[in-house]
Parts: C-alpha cells; structure tokens; sequence
C-alpha cells in the first residue's frame, strides 16, 4: 500500500532541490476523493516551474511509481503531476496568486512543508 503522506513528502523534497518557493502540503484525503493530498508550490520562471516539475518526475521513477497524467507542462506556467494519490501543483507566482489553492481547499488540512534540517 502507498503511504501518501511519505509519497508527498518525497515531492516536496524534490521541489525544493529546485529551489521551489512556498511549498505547501494540503492534506484533502477527509474533504475529497479526488486525491490524499496536494503538494503546492512555486517557481519563479516557466523555466524554473518546468524543473521543479521534472525534479519531481525524476524523483517518483526512481521511487518506482508509474508516470503521472501531466497537464501544463507545453507552457510551464502551471504544471500538474496527477499521480492518483498526491497530486502536484507547481505554479508561478501569478497563477497561485489567482486560484489560491490553498484557500479553495481549506477544509483540508493546509501545511507549509519545512525541509529537514541538513545532517552535519
């Protein structure tokens, strides 16, 4: 069984290699059927949205997860990874700014994700 949790954990990581921005993790599994969670988050170019995306792509193979629907990924400037269970979201600015996610699922459980702190 996938535990999603840990699932939209290893994206966010992902993300954040990317140097993605706002990272937020919004836990829908009790409010919709339509996903456990979504991981939200921003880059700051179409360029920079397209690697976030990849990062996270790159990173679920190699965790053996099968490839994802992806919408947006022509434009770059929101880029949607379905893989069932978690969804991604990664955005620029704008465009998270207008369909405020975060504020149309709020009856989920909102997070902002926080990277480890490094192993020294």
């Amino acid at each position: 069984m996938i535990d999603s949790r840990k699932m939209a954990e290893r994206m966010a990581e992902a993300a954040d290699d990317r140097k993605a921005k706002d990272i937020t993790l919004i836990e829908i599994e009790q409010v919709s059927t339509v996903a456990d969670y979504f991981v939200v988050c921003t880059g700051t170019s179409t360029t920079q949205v397209k690697a976030i995306a990849d990062s996270v792509g790159d990173a679920m193979e190699k965790d053996g997860h099968a490839q994802p629907r992806v919408e947006g990924g022509r434009e770059g400037r929101w880029v949607l990874l379905d893989y069932g269970v978690v969804v991604v979201h990664v955005m620029l600015d704008e465009e998270r700014e207008f369909y405020g996610l975060e504020r149309l699922w709020k009856n989920g459980r909102v997070e902002p994700w926080q990277a480890p702190p490094a192993v020294v």
